[in-house]
């Protein structure tokens, strides 16, 4: 489906207020579309507020399109209330795989003909939410990365009952709000993102129990590494650039048998209370006691310079 077919969508559903919830509804009304929220909890409107205010200067910054409005949304009652009329629902309920399903199923049956119901969740298989909906059809992925307003990625995958037209329509219309879209080939736990992101958090986990190195440690090795690349180049890429002229044929024949090496770990160490102490108190060390709300703003204002760089060395600026 072309970017067209979505064109028309003006109104999200935003089900979920937390950070995910409140960082997709900031980046819709960012796009020019409105909102209707919905979120059980008693403070769920002032709390969506204020994550759209925090937003703003980083989305502001990347530039608004026509008629953006922070302020046009709104917190509805229930979440039917918050679907009806909306031409996309994004879920961004908590990780627990039975309110998914039941959660799902409710907004399945409430949403229009041709409204796709997407979810956040950052690891289930829809096939595993959708077991409860009536019409699986419209049920697909739509998982961002934190936080959702800022990093570009989505990951949009149909579960056994999904309609390949929803999946198409959701990738569309990320694609027109101007989310970098990856349409994943079949489900897979965790995507892809995830997967990847996870075999480093292990690792790391893993060094800092047995003493071999501090957070801080493992956070320059990325910041000041690999990360500067990655931006760029992903990893597959930056190894057939590791290879020289020769690419990836030349790196996997000369450096092919040091996969045999004994380094990584993989598997997930026992999360001790005295491994979750070392990372708190690394994470602290690393924070120089400066609060959550400037890491935040600095995390922003580092990824926008990033973004802008790279897309400028690629003549894109």
């Amino acid at each position: 489906m072309s970017d067209s077919g979505v064109a028309d969508i003006r109104t999200v559903a935003c089900i979920g207020a937390g950070v995910i919830g409140g960082g997709w509804a900031a980046y819709f009304l960012s796009r020019g579309l409105r909102v209707r929220a919905w979120d059980p909890a008693p403070d769920a409107a002032d709390r969506l507020r204020r994550i759209v205010d925090a937003a703003w200067p980083a989305l502001t910054d990347l530039g608004l399109a026509d008629g953006a409005d922070p302020g046009a949304i709104e917190t509805l009652p229930t979440a039917a209330d918050a679907v009806a009329g909306s031409g996309f629902v994004q879920e961004s309920a908590p990780e627990d795989l039975e309110l998914k399903r039941s959660l799902l199923a409710e907004l399945a049956a409430a949403a229009g003909p041709g409204v796709v119901v997407a979810s956040s969740t950052s690891g289930f298989p829809m096939s595993d939410m959708a077991t409860a909906a009536a019409d699986p059809s419209r049920l697909v992925v739509g998982h961002p990365f934190n936080p959702p307003y800022l990093i570009p990625l989505v990951e949009v995958v149909g579960g056994t009952e999904t309609a390949p037209w929803a999946t198409e329509r959701a990738a569309a219309f990320y694609r027109h709000l101007g989310k970098s879209v990856i349409e994943m080939d079949r489900e897979l736990p965790g995507f892809i993102a995830n997967r990847l992101q996870e075999a480093i958090w292990r690792e790391a986990l893993h060094m800092v129990a047995a003493g071999e190195a501090t957070p801080e440690q493992i956070d320059r090795s990325i910041t000041d590494g690999p990360g500067l690349r990655w931006p760029v180049h992903g990893p597959c890429l930056t190894f057939h650039l590791a290879g020289g002229e020769g690419g990836m044929a030349h790196m996997l024949d000369h450096f092919g048998p040091s996969l045999k090496a004994p380094w990584t770990r993989l598997d997930a160490p026992e999360l001790t209370s005295e491994l979750r102490d070392d990372m708190v108190a690394g994470a602290d060390v690393s924070a120089g006691g400066r609060p959550m709300a400037d890491l935040v703003a600095e995390r922003d204002r580092a990824v926008i310079a990033v973004r802008r760089a790279v897309a400028a060395a690629r003549g894109r600026a």
